[in-house]
């Protein structure tokens, strides 16, 4: 038990660290914020951060008036902060706390999927396709697993775009083969995808890479909305943080596309640290906002 809170508190850390790079990416190297995360709002924000988490683990029925309040008290502190944390809480509201949220697993035919989630055949959607660290250069069972789900999503929707997201990661990769490009390999070789419709980021080391890198992509292809591919263990985790990110790029330029789907390998993980997935996802979106995130109110009975 020791070990495993051990190796939580550095994974922890190392998110925070990976959140504070990701903001100096985002404003081309300068230790100005990218947002108008303001200095007296950042302890509301880590509140209802923190708020968030305890409605995820000790559920009660004052968790919305609890939200409400810090949301409250953020829009009074500044408009801006609060146009980008009511995105947020809306979000993981819907994804983390509604019962009724469905996840989409896939079974090699998402037709179905397409069809009862609202997702569209169009040119101007986005089959955002996240990766996972590859072993010995190569793809592990994991991402051809997530590659085959984002290919059955790809021929239910032939007008969407894919985007293919990880960079040169594993230990035992020197030729320094990245997740996007063997992706885009195997949905275009083996899984007959037109590789025309497939654009890839190379350059993403962490979920919120993934975000940022993926928006710059589909704001040059005038995308407005997107669907993300991942394992289902990693979908509202993954879901959580790049709507934050978006949040932050609509701040900066105006734009951020909406996420209306989801379509899942179906796995669950066996690492104990990753099965924790709400609180990585605060702790991540805490270090993109760069703001310490508060335990939570007590559990509430």
């Amino acid at each position: 038990m020791k070990r495993k809170r051990l190796l939580l508190v550095v994974f922890c850390l190392l998110l925070l660290l990976c959140g504070r790079l990701l903001l100096l990416r985002m404003r081309g190297g300068t230790t100005e914020p990218v947002t108008g995360i303001s200095e007296a709002g950042k302890p509301l924000v880590g509140q209802l951060l923190g708020d968030l988490l305890t409605a995820t683990e000790s559920p009660s029925g004052s968790d919305a008036q609890a939200i409400a309040a810090d949301l409250s008290a953020i829009r009074a502190q500044s408009r801006s902060d609060y146009e980008i944390t009511n995105a947020i809480a809306g979000h993981w509201q819907r994804v983390y706390l509604d019962p009724e949220y469905r996840l989409y697993l896939d079974a090699g035919d998402a037709s179905s999927a397409c069809a009862e989630a609202g997702i569209p055949d169009s040119a101007r959607h986005a089959i955002a396709v996240l990766g996972y660290e590859l072993r010995d250069g190569q793809m592990q069972p994991e991402l051809v697993g997530r590659c085959e789900a984002a290919a059955a999503l790809a021929r239910a929707c032939p007008s969407a775009i894919l985007i293919c997201s990880g960079g040169a990661t594993g230990a035992n990769n020197p030729e320094s083969h990245t997740e996007a490009g063997l992706m885009k390999d195997y949905l275009a070789d083996v899984c007959g995808i037109g590789a025309g419709r497939i654009f890839i980021d190379e350059r993403a080391m962490t979920t919120a890479d993934n975000a940022v890198n993926s928006y710059v992509i589909m704001q040059e292809r005038g995308v407005t909305s997107m669907t993300i591919v991942t394992s289902s263990y990693h979908q509202r985790w993954g879901q959580a943080l790049y709507n934050a990110v978006g949040a932050l790029y609509r701040q900066q330029y105006g734009y951020a596309p909406e996420i209306i789907g989801n379509y899942c390998y179906d796995m669950e993980t066996d690492n104990p640290v990753f099965r924790d997935s709400a609180r990585i996802a605060l702790q991540q979106i805490a270090g993109v906002l760069g703001v310490p995130m508060n335990a939570g109110r007590a559990p509430r009975p």
